[in-house]
């Protein structure tokens, strides 16, 4: 019994050892690219995600360089390695680009359309005209799509519902919540939750961003066994997507 016991011991102190030299050897900096998503990823620094990642990285002596740039262009970035990670990507998006185990945050997907018109279901939202932001690739993650439409900016979004030239515009809900913000009549829309889709960072392929990839998991694991990471969601009032199932 006391063999066993002083084997947990040594196990969880090469552990602590294994995790000091990671942290030792790690970068000082991580290089991210994100899309300007307010109070998310907003170009000044502030926002849930900044925040998330903050707690993520610089207890481990990682400090945020953050560079905001189009989505397309961010995963751009990461591709050719003059960035660390673009932020908010799907799993296995790109295959050019590395996933971690661990996700940091949940997206909300849902669906704006008038509300004069039903709602969408998961199961018949391939019945529908359907437009999103260019290089979202909903298509890829929801069932039966068929009928879609990129938009470049979500400037229009509005008058394309209001004009019948979509049924639906998909994007996660704080960028709903924009979009339906600068309504004139906000009761004339509806949204309605389609979909829930995690959300990672997507690293480069290098041996730098490889070293934080594992930095991120091994935080991540932490943070979330410690439920550290719930006071951020509540301050932003946004549901903590890693409740226990």
């Amino acid at each position: 019994m006391v063999r066993r016991w002083l084997a947990l011991v040594f196990l969880t102190l090469l552990g602590t050892v294994a995790s000091a030299q990671e942290t030792a050897h790690a970068p000082s900096v991580i290089h991210l690219a994100s899309e300007d998503w307010e109070d998310y990823t907003a170009a000044d620094g502030h926002g849930l995600g900044w925040d998330v990642l903050r707690k993520v990285f610089e207890p481990a002596g990682v400090k945020l360089d953050i560079r905001s740039e189009p989505y397309t262009r961010s995963v751009g970035l990461a591709q050719r390695g003059e960035v660390d990670a673009c932020v908010g990507s799907y799993h296995e998006e790109f295959s050019d680009l590395l996933y971690p185990r661990w996700n940091f945050d949940t997206d909300h997907i849902y669906a704006l359309g008038l509300a004069s018109n039903p709602a969408p279901t998961p199961e018949t939202l391939g019945q529908y005209r359907l437009a999103w932001v260019r290089g979202y690739d909903y298509q890829n993650y929801l069932p039966g799509v068929r009928n879609f439409n990129e938009v470049v900016r979500r400037t229009g979004i509005l008058s394309m519902l209001t004009h019948n030239r979509a049924d639906y515009y998909i994007d996660a809900l704080t960028e709903i919540d924009y979009v339906l913000g600068r309504a004139r009549e906000p009761t004339q829309f509806r949204k309605t939750h389609i979909a829930e889709l995690p959300l990672y960072l997507c690293f480069a392929d290098t041996p730098q961003a490889r070293t934080l990839m594992a930095v991120f998991d091994r935080r991540m694991e932490q943070l979330v066994k410690s439920g550290e990471l719930k006071p951020i969601f509540e301050q932003w009032r946004q549901p903590y997507p890693f409740e226990p199932n």
